[in-house]
């Protein structure tokens, strides 16, 4: 079954806006994400997802597509070990990586569709069949518009709510605690609330003793999980962190390819990992990753404020462990409610069903995909 084509769709509609209401962010940089279509000579296409922007496509492309047109479908894992070592001098970790990753998903999508199997089925069997969505969204002050998204989530049904960057981290304490308390008053005591610092932002100033204090007030709302509350690459603070800290810690969203997530299990610098399918490679890159922080007692949330493909990948994903437990679910999000023909639903416990169909088991409207884009373009033979 012979790659014929790719086609690829930009994302570049409806950017969220971050009012941080001060110097450092004056804008937010928009979040644009690009899917990939995968195209075969018998007819079967599969979908992934790229968590970089349109315009560092080209330049991908012209590198990937060549050793990509023309190989077997069927063999996902091969084909794209082939895209790595091709590409080993200046591909390591950037966005080649993450379109090697699309092309990974695609081909596990494509693999599910010839076979008849779920994708979960095909990385070795199922041992949860839902995951509770955390609904994820931005902080932002006043918190008037911050309360509305969350009773929106609450609307839909959503039993879990992450808050994000915005000021949280950026101007002092007692904001910092106004923003948690006002979120969690509107979620209320059942629901489980996460706080996402947002330390891989610019020039990050938040220090090992700011994030040690914050965590403990962090405890007193109950919060489940503190995401990225240090620089991306301080291991050493995290590990300090992990060590002090009353709430679980979270981090690995910028990491890129397993090699870079191993000193991280091994020392045991967090609680939760979370890596990113649509940046550090794929699936098949994502399940060893997975294994090996499975195998050291480390909990793996997949970092996913992205599109309904890769949520469909990390729902695949997440069913193949026994410790799958969240799914991140951008929220509102165009890319994920408003380009499926069927959309995902959470069932009356504010859970979702992880879908068993053929391949990733979605079907993408490619018309309503259009129209959060700018068209399309195709490469291939």
């Amino acid at each position: 079954m012979k790659i014929t084509n790719v086609t690829v769709f930009p994302l570049v509609s409806q950017r969220p806006k971050l009012k941080a209401g001060h110097p450092i962010h004056p804008s937010w940089w928009g979040y644009d994400q690009t899917l990939i279509r995968v195209d075969t000579a018998d007819g079967i296409s599969g979908w992934g997802c790229s968590g970089v922007r349109w315009e560092m496509t080209e330049a991908v492309m012209k590198v990937l597509w060549p050793h990509l047109i023309g190989q077997d479908a069927t063999q996902p894992e091969a084909v794209t070990e082939k895209l790595h070592q091709w590409t080993f001098w200046y591909g390591r970790g950037g966005d080649v990586t993450a379109y090697i990753g699309a092309v990974n998903m695609a081909l596990w999508d494509i693999l599910g569709k010839k076979t008849g199997l779920s994708v979960s089925r095909l990385l070795g069997g199922r041992h949860v069949e839902r995951l509770k969505p955390y609904a994820s969204m931005l902080f932002s002050w006043p918190v008037t518009e911050q309360v509305q998204n969350l009773e929106s989530g609450l609307g839909g049904n959503f039993a879990a709510f992450k808050l994000g960057w915005g000021t949280f981290g950026r101007v002092d304490r007692k904001r910092d605690e106004a923003l948690v308390k006002a979120a969690r008053k509107a979620v209320g005591d059942e629901s489980d609330l996460i706080v996402d610092a947002g330390g891989s932002d610019v020039f990050w100033h938040g220090d090992l003793k700011w994030a040690i204090e914050t965590s403990k007030m962090l405890r007193d709302y109950n919060v489940v999980w503190f995401e990225e509350p240090l620089r991306a690459d301080d291991i050493e603070g995290y590990r300090t962190l992990r060590e002090q800290s009353p709430v679980h810690i979270a981090t690995g969203e910028v990491l890129k390819r397993r090699e870079a997530f191993l000193p991280w299990i091994e020392r045991g610098a967090c609680d939760i990992l979370q890596p990113d399918q649509t940046t550090c490679g794929g699936l098949s890159e994502c399940k060893k990753i997975w294994q090996a922080a499975y195998d050291h007692s480390m909990q793996v949330i997949m970092h996913g404020w992205n599109t309904a493909v890769g949520a469909a990948a990390d729902l695949q994903l997440s069913a193949t462990f026994p410790n799958g437990k969240y799914l991140e679910y951008w929220h509102p999000a165009p890319y994920v409610s408003g380009i499926l023909k069927e959309p995902l639903l959470l069932d009356r416990d504010g859970m979702l069903p992880i879908p068993d169909g053929p391949g990733l088991g979605i079907e993408i409207d490619e018309e309503a995909l259009k129209q959060h884009g700018r068209g399309s373009e195709d490469f291939g033979a």
